[in-house]
């Protein structure tokens, strides 16, 4: 049995509908992330789990207890806002407190807490500041030992580092992805960065329209999303239209050029349009393989990105970027100048039409 279960979950207000029909099971100790737009269902989704919202329908468990109804404070679980929300009239220790003091805990007990919090966060020598003398981040960590404070269950993170400055957000979040294998606490953070979605989940659900589009690893939704939508969202990446020329051997042609994708195609595909997805870092310019895929091309920009070197060229109809690292020994191809690219038949997917289609 999974530690955090979410069954058939939905959420309507009036005759707009936030999600659809959501089921996850979450083990003890995951880091989960829900990705996706704004208005894509995923903060809806949190603040059900936390108990702000009722579902409209489905059921939510907990170490294998129903929480569906209860109020939040019978849940056992930590929230962190986006907004920090610490109250600007208590000092550090006192927000931290602040949780402890309302279940009516003993003031010792208060007090030892909140000092393990402070040197949880490292920041022991703050408990006695407001909140308007503390920087975004340390708002932030203080915000965090609140919602750690009580010990709970589930920690339920939502967008707490879109207020922050660049340098400060990847700081913190390793920060927040340390804290949480060192607590070993189930955790859900929300965030519209892909970056951040990538970097610290131990699996990520890709949600879009109050659907989930896809669930998985970073390197599988990176490397083999099922969805235009799940594609085009996480990373950079080429679209191409092929018509299915071989169904079972996965032959496709893109403008009279024939490639073949990386898995076999339903016989009644033949002759049809299918969608394709490549990304510009899988693609070469030097001579491939025996074996590979290649498409003729026309080079039409070249922009320096830095550490990257982004090349768009031209196939006819479609538009192929491609990403090399900057080598200062090497010649760039210039524009107008016919090239090959290169790719292996696993980087070249055939897309679903996706969930919110």
């Amino acid at each position: 049995m999974a530690f955090l279960e979410i069954e058939n979950l939905h959420k309507s207000f009036g005759a707009n509908i936030a999600l659809h029909q959501f089921d996850m099971q979450i083990e003890r100790g995951e880091f989960i992330t829900f990705l996706g737009p704004s208005g894509c269902g995923k903060t809806t989704l949190l603040r059900m789990i936390a108990g702000f919202e009722t579902p409209t329908r489905g059921t939510i468990r907990i170490d294998g207890r129903d929480v569906t109804h209860l109020q939040v404070r019978q849940r056992k679980v930590g929230m962190v806002f986006q907004s920090y929300a610490l109250f600007p009239n208590m000092t550090v220790a006192e927000n931290i407190g602040f949780g402890l003091r309302v279940a009516n805990q003993p003031q010792a007990d208060i007090r030892r807490r909140v000092g393990e919090m402070l040197e949880l966060i490292k920041l022991p020598q703050l408990s006695g500041r407001y909140p308007w003398q503390l920087s975004g981040g340390q708002q932030q960590r203080v915000a965090l030992a609140r919602a750690l404070a009580g010990k709970p269950e589930v920690l339920l993170l939502d967008e707490p580092l879109s207020a922050l400055d660049a340098k400060t957000r990847v700081s913190l979040r390793d920060e927040i992805r340390a804290l949480q294998r060192e607590l070993r606490i189930t955790s859900i953070f929300v965030t519209h960065d892909q970056e951040e979605a990538l970097s610290i989940s131990d699996r990520i659900v890709v949600m879009n329209e109050g659907r989930v589009e896809q669930i998985g690893g970073a390197a599988q939704i990176y490397n083999y999303p099922r969805t235009r939508f799940v594609a085009s969202f996480v990373g950079t990446l080429n679209l191409l239209s092929g018509h299915v020329v071989d169904p079972a051997s996965g032959t496709m042609a893109v403008d009279g050029q024939q490639i073949v994708t990386s898995q076999p195609l339903a016989a009644e595909d033949a002759g049809k349009k299918r969608l394709l997805a490549l990304r510009p870092e899988a693609i070469v310019l030097e001579p491939p393989a025996p074996g590979r895929n290649t498409l003729s091309a026309i080079v039409e920009e070249v922009s320096f990105l830095g550490a990257v070197v982004r090349i768009k060229t031209r196939v006819k109809d479609a538009v192929i970027s491609l990403d090399v690292f900057n080598d200062p020994n090497r010649d760039m191809p210039a524009r107008g100048q016919p090239v090959v690219l290169g790719f292996s038949h696993e980087n070249l997917l055939v897309l679903d039409e996706g969930a919110a289609s």
